[in-house]
C-alpha cells in the first residue's frame, strides 16, 4: 500500500508538474507575442518619425499647450482629413436649423461619379444627411462628401470649398486652403498638422451633440454593413475619433482625439508611409504624451463631452433616382438664403465667424481680415482673425474656382491618385510663378482662370492651373490684377504673354479639357 501510495503521489506530482509546465509555456508564448507587438509598434513608430513626409503634433485639449511638434507648420495635403471641415459645416447647418438629419441629400451626376471609396449612390438618388455623416466618418465616402458640399453650397462644390476656406481662416487655420469637399487630389488644397489639430478641437468643442458620430465603428446602409477605417477607435483606450485620410501624394494621415481619466489630447499624424506605421506612430504619441497632459484647466464648455455613438447604426436604403425626384425638389438654388451665423469660438479666443449668403446668379464669399495673435498659447501662434471687421465680396459665379474633373475609379482603399505621385509635399518658399504683379500685368492677349479675394489665393489658382495646362502654358506669365468691386478689392487670376488670339484661345481650350474654366481676351 505504501508503495502504491508513493506511485500515486509521484503520478499526481508528475501531472501537476506537467500542467504547471504547460501553463508557464502558454504564458511565455503570450508574453512573447505581446513583446513582439510592442517591438514592432516601436520600430514602426521610429521609422515613421524618420519619414521625410512626416508631420505630427499633440495638443493638450484642455489648455491648448503643444506637447509635441514635428514639422507641424509645413504644408501638407489633407486627403480625407478634408471631410472634417465638410462635417464641421454640416454640423453647423444642423445646429442652425437649416437642415435636419432626415433632410434628403440629392446626388448630381458629378457627385455620383466621384472616385472610390464611395457609397455608390446613382445620379438622381438621395440619402439622408445622417447617412452622409455616417458615410464620411466610417467609409470616408467621396461621393457623399461632394453631395453634401453641393447641397450646402447652393448647388456648387466650388462655392462650398470657398466657404470651407473662409471658415478655416475664421477658426485660426490660417494656412489651410480647400478646393473640394472630399480631399481627392488637388495641388492647391493644403493644410498643416497644427491646423488640423485646431479643427479636431473645434469639432469637439462646438458640436458636442454631433461629435459622437466620430466613434461609430459600423453602420448599416440598406443591406450593406459599412465598417470604420479608423482602427484606433475601440482598440486604444480613450480614443473617440476623429478621421483617417490617404492619397498617394499625401501619404497616410490620421487625427485622433483621446479622453482618459480627466485628461484630453488631440494628436495628428500626416504623411505616414503605411496604415500600420501611421497607427503605430499615433499609439506611440498617445502613450508618451497623454500622461503629460493636464487634468486641470479648461471647463465643461471648453471640451465637449459627447455620449458615445452605438457600435452599429442602422439606416434605410438610399432613395433610388425615380423615387428621389420629388424629394430632391426640397433642395434647390431658389431656397431662402443660407446664413452661416456667428458662432462662439473658444480656441481659446472668441470672435465672430463670417456670414455667407447665397444667391442664384452670384456668389458672395465672406472672409475675416487677420490680426496679430494676442495669446502666448503655442497652438494659436499663427495670426488669428480680427474679432470685429468682416468683409463680404460679390462676384459672378463664372469666376469661381473650377472644380477638378472626377478622378478615375481605379483607386486603392480610401483614396488615391497617380496623377500627383510625383508631388510629396508643397514648399513654403514662394516660387517665381508666385511673384504677383501689382500692375495690370503683360499687355496683349490674356487668359483669365478666376477671381479670388486675395492675391495669394489668385496665385495659388494660377499655379494649380499651370500644372494642368501643359505645353500651352509653358511660356505664359501668371499675374494677379487687383480691382475694386463694391468697395472691396478682388484679384483676377490671369496668364499673359500670348503672341496672338489663337495662342490664348488654344491655351484656354487646354485648360478647359483639364476641367478649369477660363476665357481669353485682349488686355
Amino acid at each position: 500500500m505504501q508503495a502504491k501510495s508513493g506511485i500515486v503521489s509521484r503520478s499526481v506530482s508528475s501531472v501537476s508538474s506537467s500542467r504547471s509546465g504547460s501553463f508557464f509555456a502558454r504564458l511565455l508564448a503570450i508574453l512573447s507575442v505581446v513583446v513582439t507587438i510592442v517591438m514592432v509598434d516601436s520600430v514602426n513608430a521610429d521609422a515613421e518619425a524618420a519619414n521625410p513626409k512626416y508631420a505630427g503634433i499633440v495638443v493638450d485639449a484642455k489648455t491648448g499647450n503643444v506637447l509635441y511638434s514635428e514639422n507641424a507648420d509645413r504644408l501638407q495635403y489633407p486627403a480625407s482629413l478634408t471631410k472634417m471641415m465638410t462635417l464641421y459645416m454640416t454640423f453647423e447647418a444642423l445646429e442652425q436649423g437649416r437642415i435636419r438629419l432626415d433632410t434628403p441629400v440629392p446626388f448630381s451626376a458629378y457627385a455620383s461619379a466621384q472616385a472610390p471609396t464611395k457609397l455608390g449612390v446613382r445620379a438622381g438618388g438621395t440619402i439622408t444627411v445622417e447617412q452622409g455623416i455616417l458615410g464620411l466618418v466610417t467609409l470616408s465616402a467621396n461621393d457623399a462628401a461632394t453631395a453634401l458640399g453641393e447641397m450646402l453650397g447652393g448647388g456648387s462644390e466650388d462655392r462650398f470649398a470657398q466657404l470651407m476656406t473662409a471658415k478655416a481662416h475664421a477658426l485660426g487655420m490660417t494656412r489651410t486652403t480647400y478646393r473640394n469637399a472630399n480631399g481627392l487630389p488637388n495641388t492647391a488644397q493644403m493644410t498643416t498638422a497644427r491646423d488640423q489639430a485646431r479643427l479636431g478641437i473645434a469639432l469637439r468643442q462646438h458640436f458636442p451633440q454631433y461629435y459622437g458620430y466620430f466613434s461609430t465603428r459600423a453602420f448599416k446602409f440598406g443591406s450593406r454593413t459599412i465598417r470604420s477605417h479608423n482602427r484606433l477607435v475601440g482598440s486604444v483606450r480613450g480614443v473617440d475619433g476623429i478621421k483617417t485620410g490617404y492619397t498617394r501624394a499625401a501619404g497616410f494621415n490620421l487625427v485622433s482625439s483621446v479622453q482618459v481619466d480627466g485628461k484630453s489630447i488631440v494628436g495628428v499624424v500626416m504623411g505616414g508611409a503605411s496604415t500600420p506605421a501611421r497607427d503605430a506612430q499615433m499609439r506611440n504619441l498617445i502613450a508618451t504624451y497623454l500622461p503629460k497632459a493636464s487634468n486641470r484647466g479648461g471647463s465643461s464648455a471648453l471640451i465637449a463631452q459627447a455620449a458615445p455613438a452605438p457600435t452599429m447604426i442602422e439606416t434605410p436604403a438610399p432613395v433610388q433616382p425615380k423615387k428621389a425626384q420629388q424629394m430632391a425638389k426640397t433642395i434647390t438654388a431658389a431656397q431662402p438664403p443660407v446664413s452661416a451665423a456667428a458662432a462662439d469660438l473658444s480656441l481659446p479666443h472668441k470672435g465672430p465667424l463670417p456670414d455667407a449668403r447665397y444667391q442664384v446668379a452670384e456668389t458672395e464669399v465672406a472672409y475675416a481680415e487677420t490680426a496679430a495673435p494676442k495669446s502666448d498659447n503655442p497652438l494659436v501662434a499663427q495670426p488669428m482673425p480680427a474679432p470685429t471687421k468682416v468683409k463680404t465680396m460679390t462676384f459672378k459665379q463664372q469666376a469661381a474656382v473650377a472644380a477638378p474633373k472626377p478622378t478615375p475609379a481605379s483607386m486603392p482603399s480610401e483614396q488615391g491618385d497617380t496623377s500627383v505621385d510625383n508631388v510629396t509635399t508643397a514648399s513654403t518658399t514662394p516660387s517665381p510663378t508666385r511673384a504677383a504683379s501689382t500692375s495690370n500685368g503683360p499687355t496683349g492677349w490674356v487668359v483669365q482662370v478666376g477671381v479670388s479675394p486675395s492675391r495669394q489665393m489668385a496665385m495659388d489658382l494660377l499655379e494649380s492651373a499651370r500644372s494642368k495646362g501643359g505645353k500651352a502654358l509653358a511660356s505664359a506669365k501668371p499675374f494677379a490684377v487687383a480691382y475694386a468691386a463694391g468697395g472691396d478689392q478682388l484679384f483676377r487670376a490671369r496668364f499673359g504673354g500670348f503672341d496672338d488670339q489663337r495662342d490664348a484661345v488654344n491655351a484656354c481650350k487646354a485648360l478647359k479639357k483639364a476641367g478649369i474654366k477660363c476665357w481669353a481676351a485682349a488686355q
